[in-house]
């Protein structure tokens, strides 16, 4: 256990401030929206996906492709996060344009906008970091890993590896919670319908494609090779930069996942993610996506707003916010120390060797 996450431990037991207080303190300029700048993100960001996908159907050098593949995945990372802002709200003052925006914006992506905001905006940021509540990369015990057979086990170990976040989060999160999730009433209605518009969409989308590339080989395996081009992998390469994204924010050692009993929406919001400076050109595309414990405390913030709220929540309570610089040899570490975790005492421990198992 860090020094921080001990000191965090000590403080949990002891009276803590309600997020209310933290809100307070966030001036009203902090959440001004401006229609014409998010009408700006969002043009500018579909113009240059657009153009993106446009230079992988017509390009095939053999040390282009792989450059355009990378820079399509950010390009629909970047897509995501505004239609993430718009998801809740935040991006325009018309409920009816973040709809609007909040659905196309997450086409790239293949997401169901309904079925995000449920599990999403209601589910993990209302229960962020409290156990058996917040399913986005949430912990397993000692006691569990025990009782998972060998596939199980094989598969919790990939997926909490460096590598593994794509397949956790297009797994656990798109596929269990967005393309099978379903339930009763309005929502599972609503959620049904936008995912076959989606399907439909995507259905179309690859025809498209796949006539481009008929058009340029001539061949079924034509067909097929600028479908995986221009659609599957960056899409796969999207998957695996919103697992890491999500994975950073909320796992570390300093981070604290709580029993439902001790858990209050202070501690999930203010200390249960982190701010994470990146280089300029990345949050070009990511939109301070990474300045994530003001969108927390707040999700009524628009992304561009994110820096400045920052500076009023730290002046109010310095030292309790995680702010730090992205560093892959942090991530590393955290893939390599935290794989399973004791709620009682707080921590994160590797897995149990063998003699330990025994």
């Amino acid at each position: 256990m860090t020094d921080l996450a001990a000191s965090r431990l000590e403080s949990s037991k002891v009276v803590q401030p309600a997020l209310i207080d933290v809100v307070r303190g966030i001036p009203e300029s902090c959440y001004r929206r401006s229609t014409s700048r998010g009408i700006f993100y969002v043009a500018r960001d579909l113009v240059i996906y657009a153009a993106l996908v446009y230079a992988l159907i017509t390009v095939d050098a053999w040390w282009a492709v792989p450059l355009l593949w990378l820079a399509a995945g950010v390009s629909i990372s970047g897509i995501f996060v505004i239609g993430h802002d718009a998801s809740h709200n935040a991006l325009f003052e018309s409920k009816r344009l973040n709809a609007l925006v909040a659905k196309v914006a997450m086409l790239p992506s293949a997401h169901v906008e309904s079925a995000w905001d449920f599990g999403h905006n209601r589910v993990h940021h209302g229960h962020t970091v409290k156990q058996g509540m917040d399913f986005v990369w949430h912990p397993a015990t000692a006691a569990e890993w025990g009782e998972m057979g060998r596939w199980a086990r094989l598969r919790h170990r990939f997926e909490w590896s460096w590598l593994g976040a794509g397949l956790y989060y297009g797994r656990n999160v798109w596929w269990n919670k967005m393309m099978r999730f379903s339930t009763e009433g309005k929502l599972g209605g609503k959620i049904a319908r936008e995912r076959r518009v989606m399907s439909l969409f995507l259905l179309l989308a690859a025809a498209a494609v796949g006539f481009a590339g008929w058009h340029s080989h001539g061949s079924v395996l034509g067909i097929a090779w600028m479908i995986v081009k221009v659609a599957v992998v960056p899409w796969a390469l999207f998957t695996w930069m919103i697992g890491f994204v999500v994975y950073v924010q909320h796992v570390n050692q300093d981070i604290r996942w709580y029993p439902r009993r001790e858990w209050s929406k202070f501690s999930g919001q203010m200390e249960g993610t982190t701010n994470l400076r990146i280089p300029r050109v990345l949050n070009f595309f990511l939109h301070n996506i990474f300045v994530h414990v003001p969108h927390h405390v707040d999700m009524r913030i628009p992304f561009y707003r994110l820096p400045q709220a920052m500076r009023f929540i730290e002046a109010g309570f310095p030292g309790v916010a995680i702010t730090k610089k992205l560093r892959l040899r942090d991530y590393f570490s955290t893939t390599s120390d935290c794989k399973l975790y004791d709620f009682e005492a707080g921590a994160w421990s590797r897995y149990p060797t063998k003699a330990e198992a025994a």
